[in-house]
């Protein structure tokens, strides 16, 4: 089974973090918007899950960004 790289693991979860405190966020705050867990929040901010695009989509959506700018190791 194919994994994302660690770059990727790690920029996503930067931009994650980062968005969610410039949205003065908690990571449960952030899952009840999203419909998830807040486990599941944390884990994608320690660069532990590979998040599903659906995934992508809706923290994008959330925070009014694009999928590639969560993605961006340049951020």
């Amino acid at each position: 089974m194919r994994k994302p790289s660690k770059e990727i693991l790690a920029s996503l979860a930067k931009n994650v973090r980062r968005f969610r405190l410039e949205n003065d966020m908690s990571q449960e705050l952030l899952a009840e918007k999203c419909g998830l867990h807040r486990t599941y929040i944390g884990s994608i901010e320690r660069g532990e899950r590979n998040a599903t695009l659906s995934t992508l989509e809706v923290l994008a959506e959330t925070f009014n960004v694009s999928i590639a700018q969560l993605l961006n190791n340049n951020e």
